[in-house]
């Protein structure tokens, strides 16, 4: 763990730090850029924030912007849908990204000081058409983690291993290549309140609980990206 007290990880709009989690047990130093104690809006108003980033000193970002606004799952909301609201704090992920990479390793490389960066939001929703298609696309099942929720990922990074895949609603292992019949899967929006996280039921309300990375994709993406 010696090894990785000096790169740092910037985990932005991090929630609960489920992500992150796996960079922090390696003893990775992981900065939880989340509210309420930080607002990634004013992320150049913290001095040791922004020095880390102007001194190329970022080793990962791992970001996930609120993704209420951008959900075609949006038709009940009485707040009426903003855009340029979800997109402020998309913006400026993008930007910390981009700003921790201006530094030259030299001349001549042919890479930047930033050993990868991820953002993530639902597939289904409007931010590709602001970024772009994304470049990896997951359910949390194909890790280990027996519901659908499907994520989409932009970024420069190695992609995850999935362990399981589904063929005509029928799930395999990967490894063993034979099918799994212990569990079964629902959408998430299926799930009845008590079982999302009911590890942190009645300490973070559901939308809360909804954002939380599921820990078997949060595994898998740092196995890939150390």
């Amino acid at each position: 763990m010696k090894e990785n007290k000096d790169k740092i990880i910037l985990d932005l709009c991090g929630g609960t730090g489920a992500w992150s989690k796996p960079y922090k047990e390696a003893g990775y130093d992981v900065r939880l850029i989340t509210l309420p104690d930080y607002d990634v809006r004013d992320f150049y108003a913290y001095p040791e924030l922004r020095r880390i980033v102007e001194d190329g000193k970022v080793y990962g970002i791992l970001a996930a912007p609120p993704c209420t606004m951008f959900s075609f799952a949006r038709t009940k909301a009485k707040k009426e849908r903003s855009l340029s609201e979800a997109m402020e704090v998309v913006s400026k992920c993008l930007e910390i990204i981009w700003h921790s990479q201006w530094r030259p390793v030299s001349m001549t490389a042919k890479y930047t000081r930033l050993k990868f960066w991820a953002l993530e939001n639902p597939s289904r929703g409007l931010l590709k058409s602001f970024i772009g298609k994304p470049a990896f696309i997951f359910n949390p099942y194909e890790f280990g983690d027996m519901y659908k929720k499907e994520t989409a990922l932009w970024g420069n990074f190695n992609e995850p291993k999935k362990l399981i895949e589904e063929r005509n609603g029928v799930l395999y292992s990967l490894s063993s290549r034979t099918k799994i019949i212990e569990k079964s899967m629902v959408k998430f929006d299926k799930l009845k309140t008590k079982e999302i996280h009911p590890e942190r039921y009645g300490e973070l309300n559901r939308t809360e609980r909804r954002a939380i990375t599921p820990a078997g994709f949060a595994k898998a993406f740092f196995d890939s990206n150390r």
